[in-house]
This record gives C-alpha cells, sequence and structure tokens, in this order.
C-alpha cells in the first residue's frame, strides 16, 4: 500500500485579501479612473440639460436710447422687453391716469401712469411714474409732475403693452397698461405711438418707485440631456462593480481549486 501526498494550495483567508494584490489593486485604480470619466460626463450631460436656465439676453441692462432701439407704429419685439432705455421730452396735460390693483413687492395699490412725447420724433409714449398705497396718493402726486413744455429725461425698463381688460372698467377704474385702451383717453391725441410703456426708475410726486426687476428667461430643461446624465452616472457605478465581482470570482476560482486539490490530497488505497 503506498500513499501519496500533494501539498494543497494556500487558501486566501477573505476576498479582500485577494483584492490587496497588485494586479487587483491596479485594476482598481483603472475602474476609479474609468469611473471618474464617466462621472464627468455625466455633470457636463448635467450642465447642458440646464443651460437654458442662464441668462441669455444680458443686453437689456445696458441703457440704450428708447427711439434708437424701438420704433412708434411697429410690433413691440420680445428682445426688448425689460430692456433699460432713457427717452428725452415732456408729459403732455390731462393725460394722466390710476391704474388700481398693482402689485409691487408683493402689495396691492396703484399706478400713477401719463403721456410723454418723445422730443426725437414726437412719438407718444406710456409712462408708469410711480406707486401709491392709495388712489388719492396716486393722483395727488399728479400735480408734481412739470408739463410741456419742460423737457424731462426718463430712465426705466421698456415693457410691452399689457392686454385689454374692462374688469373693473365700468367701476371707473382700470388696471392695465394698455396702450390701444389709452390712446381712446388721451386728450387731443394724434401721430404716432410706442406699443409698449416705460417704467420709470424714480417715484414722482411722493410715491414709491415701482418696483421693476430685470427680466427672467423662460427656464426649459433638456431632458434627454438628464437621462444621458443618469446614464453615465449608472456607468460610473458599473465600472466599480464590475472590478468587485472580478475580484470576487478569482477568489471564489482560488477556493474551489484548493477543494478540488484537497480533494486529490486525501489518502486512497491501492
Amino acid at each position: 500500500m503506498t500513499e501519496t501526498q500533494v501539498k494543497a494550495p494556500l487558501l486566501p483567508e477573505s476576498m479582500w485579501e485577494v483584492a490587496r494584490r497588485p494586479r487587483w489593486i491596479a485594476a482598481l485604480v483603472f475602474a476609479l479612473a474609468v469611473a471618474a470619466l464617466f462621472a464627468w460626463l455625466g455633470h457636463w450631460q448635467l450642465d447642458r440639460s440646464v443651460v437654458s436656465l442662464r441668462p441669455i439676453n444680458t443686453g437689456t441692462e445696458t441703457s440704450k436710447v428708447l427711439s434708437d432701439v424701438a420704433k412708434p407704429q411697429s410690433e413691440f419685439p420680445d428682445r426688448l422687453t425689460g430692456q433699460k432705455v432713457t427717452v428725452e421730452g415732456s408729459f403732455a396735460p390731462g393725460d394722466f391716469r390710476v391704474l388700481s390693483d398693482r402689485l409691487d413687492g408683493g402689495r396691492s395699490g396703484y399706478w400713477l401712469i401719463g403721456r410723454f412725447v418723445d422730443r426725437a420724433d414726437g412719438s407718444s409714449l406710456a409712462v408708469a411714474l410711480g406707486w401709491g398705497a392709495t388712489a388719492a396718493q396716486a393722483r395727488a402726486a399728479e400735480s408734481s409732475v412739470p408739463l410741456s413744455p419742460t423737457v424731462e429725461t426718463l430712465a426705466g425698463r421698456y415693457l410691452p403693452s399689457e392686454a385689454s381688460s374692462d374688469g373693473k372698467y365700468q367701476q371707473g377704474l382700470e388696471t392695465v397698461v394698455s396702450v390701444p385702451q389709452l390712446i381712446n383717453e388721451w386728450q387731443g391725441f394724434s401721430g404716432a405711438v410706442y406699443d409698449g410703456y416705460v417704467v420709470d426708475g424714480r417715484g414722482w410726486g411722493g410715491l414709491e418707485a415701482i418696483s421693476s426687476p430685470p427680466p427672467i428667461d423662460k427656464a426649459t430643461v433638456n431632458w434627454l440631456n438628464i437621462f444621458y446624465a443618469v446614464e453615465w452616472v449608472i456607468f460610473a457605478g458599473f465600472a466599480i462593480f464590475l472590478w468587485y465581482r472580478l475580484v470576487r470570482d478569482a477568489f471564489e476560482r482560488e477556493l474551489e481549486e484548493a477543494q478540488e486539490s484537497a480533494g486529490d490530497a486525501d489518502p486512497s488505497a491501492a
């Protein structure tokens, strides 16, 4: 009877012992580099998806002469919404109006608006002059506004005419700055008119300056880019998982080989 002894291979104590071997450490470094690349691509796609949230028309904050950028009797161009402008001219007597239900900083109150004649070409322009808490306050401010022929220079934001509304017209109240509606109310009006109106940057006659913040571009989200960003994040996670899976397979393979070797090493009778 003979006995053959086969030396069993050393078993790794755990999967992490296998992971600490140089080849798998190098593989981990490579997997992390790949994951970092995928993560960067995901961030880039996400940044592309919200690019439309950034200001596009920053030119509105550079003040321009109204007659240089807008033309009377012409449709209001969207690009001029909120444009800072200056205009030189004088106020027409008798063409002031008090608007009700005007919000300013969350407060409901009254605006005083007037007709301003542009000195550049004689065109008429609706101008919002200030905000008051009461109609009487807004109406009283009219007396402090210098009239033609006194020349004034206004500086404010140019906004499109609001839609006509008869919401409180039957009650003798006006609520919107509607240029077509104002034309029918201005005394002795003739000639051209701007399709928008200017919110003047100062408060006249003790009224508060009307809050007129810079325009906010409409925000749109590119959902396709967001989907791609999520995909890249998944790929980054998969790169790490693949390394983990390869290490685990190597560990299990060594266990199987060790078990087979141990079986071959058992003594058998000849």
